[in-house]
């Protein structure tokens, strides 16, 4: 008569639990931060290029020789203020004569027909780094203008300049303070989410100490694995936010102007970073919650 046959039993090993699961609600709590930080990164690059189409116009002395326009253009284009593109400083000169017709064309009427002259100056537009647009340096740059040889007056839109500084401002203040606020609920749901995986190895620690293993010992598999659970979170979200920006430049053309490669890396990388130290520390803290435990708590 043959012997009946058991079922087989899996034997559970340290530091296993669901992984796809876990890897799962990492990426999708990483995507959600990432989301924001793009975001955030797209208003800083905003803000930086408005700063930048701020215009500060020079207004020159009449009738100034060839030679003093070249010597004045030099002498502002070595001021710390002016921005610089594609190592050009971006000063340009704007004669009377353009002027006019400039505003011959916002406004449809040539005042040089019954003013007989045309009354406006030669001038330099200076572009401002982004750095150097809020009211103290403005002044300095003002100052330091109005003193150069040849210059007749400076003129700036004030209230525009400290308007969008302020607005900017705020809206930056309000950015972060959200950013805050969802970079600590993220944390809260990885550590949460590490916790219930774990609570499935509780008995299992328990043998292990009951057996004389070391705390280091039980705690090794588990922080080897959340790291890596972590590590890949944080690629595949890394993954899903290019795609997802990629698309936002397809559909949005003008979105690619706000571009910033270098920011956007250390976005990535931070999502990346974020992903194994919330992992590992997570892991960590809910396995020593475990190893103190009393058998009754564990139950």
């Amino acid at each position: 008569m043959a012997a009946p046959t058991t079922p087989t039993t899996r034997k559970k090993k340290l530091g296993s639990y669901p992984t796809l699961l876990v890897v799962f609600s990492i990426t999708l709590a990483l995507v959600v931060i990432g989301l924001f930080g793009l975001l955030l990164v797209h208003a800083q690059k905003l803000s930086e290029v408005v700063r930048e189409n701020l215009e500060v116009q020079v207004y020159l002395d009449r009738e100034l020789p060839e030679t003093e326009l070249l010597r004045l253009q030099q002498d502002l284009g070595q001021l710390p203020y002016v921005a610089e593109r594609e190592g050009k400083r971006q000063i340009r000169f704007v004669s009377k004569e353009e002027g006019a017709r400039q505003l011959l064309q916002s406004t449809g009427e040539d005042f040089r027909q019954f003013l007989g002259d045309n009354p406006l100056r030669d001038a330099y537009v200076l572009k401002i780094k982004p750095e150097y647009t809020d009211t103290m340096h403005l002044r300095q740059l003002e100052r330091s203008v109005a003193a150069q040889r040849g210059v007749f007056e400076v003129q700036y839109p004030q209230d525009l300049f400290t308007s969008i500084n302020n607005n900017l401002t705020r809206v930056s203040l309000v950015l972060l303070g959200f950013a805050a606020v969802l970079v600590l609920v993220v944390v809260i749901l990885i550590n949460n989410t590490i916790k219930l995986a774990l609570f499935s190895q509780r008995f299992l620690i328990r043998s292990m100490q009951l057996v004389g293993a070391t705390p280091l010992f039980i705690q090794q598999p588990f922080l080897r694995r959340a790291t890596w659970q972590g590590l890949a979170s944080g690629v595949l979200a890394a993954l899903l936010l290019v795609a997802l920006l990629q698309y936002a430049y397809l559909e949005v053309e003008p979105l690619r102007l706000l571009r910033d490669d270098f920011r956007l890396a250390l976005l990535l990388l931070g999502v990346v970073g974020l992903g194994v130290v919330i992992g590992f520390f997570s892991s960590a803290r809910a396995v020593h919650k475990y190893l103190k435990m009393s058998l009754d708590d564990l139950y």
